[in-house]
């Protein structure tokens, strides 16, 4: 990924809380057809590992896994993402030299998956999965709520994976390149706009100003 130093993060706890904020990260890898990807929900182990492991699971009828193993893989968490208009910088009235950009949010990681078929395992994946996700429901729903001949039986429709990452890169293109005073007219056009993405890129150009200098 592309990422000039005035856009770059590399904190660790930055990064970490972009991966855990993304619902739906995107598992790409090669295949002798050519890249493939999947759309699939991933649980976070930040002290596994110097970067963390991602622990997710796919659909055995899915063929990314049999050449996935073993394999360079990237994982991509898009995070918040939002359209600027130039009429937002005061830079306009100034001279006019501004046109329309997109700012946003990403982390990409990258490892070499360990594919594993162990029911054990499967077992207690679903079960902190689901445990992340159901946590803060008024009822939540556990995986043993379910017939245990049933639970056994999906278990066998899947595979699991674990991903040790390996590297991280963090990109928030969020005007740091540009003046304070345009700066500043992003952060007004952001709070004049009513989609929830534009509160979640203030909130990170907010992140973005407390990282300490050098």
């Amino acid at each position: 990924m592309y990422v000039p130093d005035a856009f770059a993060e590399h904190r660790l706890p930055i990064l970490h809380g972009a991966i855990e904020a993304c619902g739906l990260p995107i598992f790409v890898t090669m295949t002798p057809n050519g890249p493939t990807a999947t759309h699939v929900p991933m649980m976070l182990a930040p002290g596994e590992g110097r970067f963390g492991t991602l622990h997710f699971h796919l659909a055995r009828a899915n063929p990314q896994w049999r050449t996935a193993a073993n394999a360079p893989a990237l994982v991509i968490f898009p995070g918040p993402d939002g359209y600027v208009s130039p009429s937002w910088y005061p830079a306009k009235a100034e001279h006019g030299r501004v046109v329309p950009t997109w700012n946003y949010v990403t982390v990409h990681a990258t490892g070499t998956p360990d594919i594993y078929e162990d029911p054990d395992r499967l077992h207690a994946l679903v079960t902190r999965l689901t445990e992340q996700h159901e946590r803060n429901r008024a009822r939540p729903w556990a995986v043993g709520d379910a017939p245990a001949p049933y639970v056994a039986n999906q278990l066998r429709a899947i595979v699991g994976v674990a991903l040790p990452i390996a590297s991280l890169t963090g990109k928030w293109k969020l005007g740091q390149n540009r003046s304070a005073a345009d700066q500043a007219g992003l952060l007004a056009g952001y709070a004049a706009e009513a989609a929830p993405n534009y509160a979640a890129l203030a909130a990170a150009a907010a992140a973005v100003k407390e990282r300490p200098e050098g």
